[in-house]
């Protein structure tokens, strides 16, 4: 009797496992056919999970909501476990809750039984449904019986749009209601993409045509719809771009939220609960935060960033008007009974230099003064807050607002006031005074008698600059034009930021980290904790060259030795460039500040010289023109947190074909780095970037200037030192002292790196070593020759016939066959 309990006990332990087998087993893969069924509670042991993409890309399933006993249906990208779609996202079912695929071809969620109405259905009962199959791009689509489309996900988006997926006209993204019940909107009103708050009068807060970061494309400009530019009909997440299209299927514009296009990235825009749209690559995983791009990019341009009434600043502070900031409103939106009488509310004054989101996109109620502005509002029941533009005399009526901004600067920005039910205290209303009769008069009079004069005094001055202001207008209408076709021109290279995000970003420009020629760089800081290096350019004129040359030379090219440009803002009359954050700085902090917490060992500047001759090596020899750099300096090599230098400050270079060997331009470059050719006015070359590297490097070497006059006399320039010190087998010498004592006598690199920068200074450009070989010598994979003595160095450095063709061939012809990219030059590009 035991042994037949104990057997008993034994099947039935088996019948569980091969139960619990079976169920995981039900995980369908690619399609579903009808007569399916599932609950939460049968699935589990999958994680709700009943169907995977043929790929096990995406799934679909129950997934838990805000409380673990409710479920939604919904599509999931399994690597970072985000959901992309659901079905019932209002309306949350508990476990038991079936979704049912019936043999009629319908597809719905039945929580209450055969005799109530689903919860979600696709409707699609007899329209010849024969299959249900989830594919590997998150479409989940019903077939028909000759493989067309009766039903798809990708026509019913709830806050995610997905690769490749078309976002037509008709079609509405909605956001999840933030803390206030408050949901956000994204759709097409009169062939615009819009971002509207959802209010019960809803209030739009961008629009694809006021946003001056999309790429303007070729058959942009031809249609009548969005400001004269196009009418959009559709959007596409292609890429790193969203690509937006026109009636006949033409592309208008793109909108670029990613630097480098990627075949493996799969790039999602998500309607945020704020309301603003961020892009997320799936490929990243679970915890990768989405790119610093998003729409609108003001973080106070969306409805709520702050609560209803406060005002948003761009550094993310919000703060309470002064004038409702007490016990009897605390900043609350008082709730009105409006009867339509005027004497039964009053209007609250609420400031001044006021902004609010809508306002752009609003229509004025009407157009007067702020009293006949203040009497209409009163009256109007669906007026809660009022908004007076006093230069316009436009005046704006909204029955609910969100969170308000301070106007931007150099703008009057909007008087505002909010409707709140009698009786208040005269002390709480600061309404705007208005002026007495006689007061009027007297200000009259004295505005006719300034503006005589100052009508005086701008004639005459009109009268002595009037052919300078002539051509200031027609050179910078030109100036305007060219860089316009010139940002056109390079619309596939870095990110392009407002003016007014970068202001937040560097918090006013208040930190600043460095100084150019043409400008001051300052730290600044996305939303996600991303620091960036932002370079103000100030000098209009030249910092516009540079400018446009920076983005369209480092923003096409990519080394590991090189700077990475990030983007960049053309807006009015600022221009900003943005790039990663060298949190280290750059070379000159590290060699010349004489400090002992500033030291870096041997091993740390050997990697920072061969690393700055590989950058140089691959602008000469690797890019497809050949890039000469013309401003070689310590403070343009920046170093990140591991001392990778990496060589920065592209404004003063030029492109140059292959086929030419030598150029000429006008003078540029630093003094005490720039070569003899600038100074004689001699053709120019990638020799020229050659010496600067040269004396760049003894710096590095010798922890000093090239020129130190508190040097002795014999010692004090650096590189008619060096030559001498080689001459004499003294190389090591030329070594700062410090890092001597901890080198090696069997470290070669030393004496390499001396004989190295002595070749790269020689007043001859012929006989100065191209960035190749500098980098084949450093890394030992050719031997260095003998430089020059001393004596033959300056401006009197001549050779002999014979000696100049030996040392020539010595040079040029070591390790000639081997290939630049055996040497490690380049790095990902």
């Amino acid at each position: 009797m035991g042994l037949f309990k104990i057997a008993s006990f034994f099947f039935f332990f088996v019948f569980l496992i091969q139960s619990h087998i079976d169920i995981v087993k039900s995980q369908e893969i690619d399609k579903l056919n009808p007569g399916f069924k599932a609950s939460a509670s049968e699935f589990n042991d999958t994680n709700g999970v009943f169907l995977l993409s043929k790929g096990s890309i995406f799934s679909l399933g129950f997934y838990a909501g805000a409380n673990d006993d409710t479920f939604s249906l919904g599509i999931t990208h399994i690597l970072s476990s985000r959901v992309i779609w659901t079905a019932n996202r209002d309306f949350p079912v508990n476990d038991s809750a079936l979704f049912v695929f019936d043999e009629t071809g319908d597809a719905y969620l039945d929580q209450f039984g055969p005799n109530s109405a689903p919860i979600w259905s696709t409707e699609t009962a007899r329209h010849g449904v024969v299959s249900m199959q989830l594919l590997d791009s998150g479409n989940l689509v019903l077939k028909s019986k000759n493989g067309s489309f009766v039903w798809q996900s990708f026509h019913f988006p709830t806050n995610t749009l997905l690769p490749g997926q078309v976002f037509w006209e008709g079609m509405k993204l909605v956001s999840y209601s933030n803390d206030n019940n408050l949901s956000s909107f994204l759709e097409f009103k009169q062939g615009d993409l819009v971002l509207s708050a959802g209010y019960q009068n809803p209030q739009i807060y961008w629009a694809l045509s006021k946003d001056s970061r999309k790429i303007k494309r070729a058959a942009a400009g031809s249609g009548s719809g969005n400001g004269g530019d196009g009418y959009v009909l559709f959007a596409i997440m292609e890429s790193n771009s969203w690509n937006f299209f026109g009636k006949n299927g033409e592309l208008l514009w793109g909108f670029k939220f990613f630097w480098q296009s990627n075949w493996k990235d799969r790039w999602v825009s998500v309607l945020n609960t704020d309301g603003s749209i961020a892009f997320h690559n799936l490929e990243s995983g679970k915890s990768a935060p989405p790119e610093p791009i998003r729409i609108p990019a003001e973080s106070c341009g969306v409805p709520e960033p702050c609560d209803p009434l406060f005002i948003c600043y761009f550094d993310n502070r919000c703060q309470c008007p002064s004038t409702i900031f007490d016990d009897k409103f605390n900043c609350k939106f008082p709730s009105i009974s409006c009867n339509g009488r005027s004497n039964a509310t009053e209007l609250l004054y609420l400031g001044k230099n006021l902004d609010y989101f809508a306002l752009r996109f609003a229509i004025p109620a009407l157009n007067s003064d702020l009293n006949n502005c203040k009497a209409a509002c009163a009256s109007n029941c669906s007026c809660n807050v009022m908004f007076f533009e006093p230069n316009s005399g436009d005046c704006f009526f909204f029955d609910e607002i969100g969170s308000l901004q301070r106007s931007d600067e150099g703008s009057n920005g909007y008087i505002s006031y909010m409707k709140i039910e009698l009786p208040i205290n005269s002390n709480d209303n600061e309404t705007t005074p208005t002026p007495t009769p006689n007061r009027r008069k007297h200000i009259v009079l004295m505005s006719i008698l300034i503006a005589a004069m100052a009508l005086s005094f701008m004639g005459l001055l009109c009268f002595l600059f009037y052919r300078r202001k002539v051509k200031e207008l027609l050179s910078s209408i030109e100036d305007a034009t060219e860089e316009d076709k010139f940002l056109e021109e390079v619309s596939s290279g870095p990110m392009r930021f407002s003016y007014r995000q970068l202001r937040r970003a560097t918090r006013n420009f208040s930190t600043k980290i460095g100084k150019g020629g043409f400008g001051s760089v300052y730290l600044g800081e996305l939303g996600d904790g991303t620091r960036l290096a932002v370079k103000k350019l100030e000098k209009i004129g030249q910092g516009g060259r540079e400018f446009r040359a920076e983005v369209s030379l480092i923003g096409g090219i990519h080394h590991v030795n090189l700077v990475k440009l990030k983007g960049f803002c053309s807006e009015n009359l600022h221009r900003l460039l943005v790039y990663e954050y060298m949190s280290n700085g750059s070379l000159d902090k590290w060699i010349f500040n004489g400090k002992e917490d500033g030291f870096l060992d041997w091993e740390t500047r050997f990697n920072i010289a061969l690393g700055t001759a590989r950058a140089l090596a691959y602008l000469h020899q690797e890019c497809e023109s050949k890039i000469i750099h013309c401003d070689i300096k310590p403070e343009n090599v920046l170093l990140d947190d591991n001392f990778t230098p990496k060589l920065s400050d592209f404004g003063m270079a030029k492109l140059v074909n292959r086929e030419q060997s030598n150029i000429f331009t006008q003078l540029r470059g630093t003094r005490g780095y720039m070569a003899p050719e600038w100074i004689t006015n001699l053709a120019i070359s990638d020799k020229s970037d050659v010496y600067s590297y040269g004396m760049v490097l003894l710096e590095i070497i010798g922890n000093r200037k090239c020129y130190d006059a508190d040097q002795p006399p014999e010692s004090a320039h650096l590189p008619s030192y060096a030559a001498r010190m080689v001459a004499e087998k003294k190389g090591r010498w030329v070594l700062d002292p410090r890092v001597a004592a901890t080198v090696t006598e069997e470290d070669w690199r030393v004496e390499a790196a001396v004989e190295v920068a002595v070749w790269c200074v020689q007043e001859e450009a012929s006989f100065r070593p191209p960035m190749r070989k500098v980098v084949q010598m450093l890394e030992g994979v050719c031997p260095v020759p003998r430089p020059p003595s001393a004596a033959e160095i300056g401006w009197s450095f001549s050779w002999s016939s014979g000696g100049g063709t030996v040392m020539s061939l010595g040079l040029n012809g070591c390790f000639s066959e081997v290939r630049l990219s055996d040497v490690r030059l380049s790095g990902p590009r």
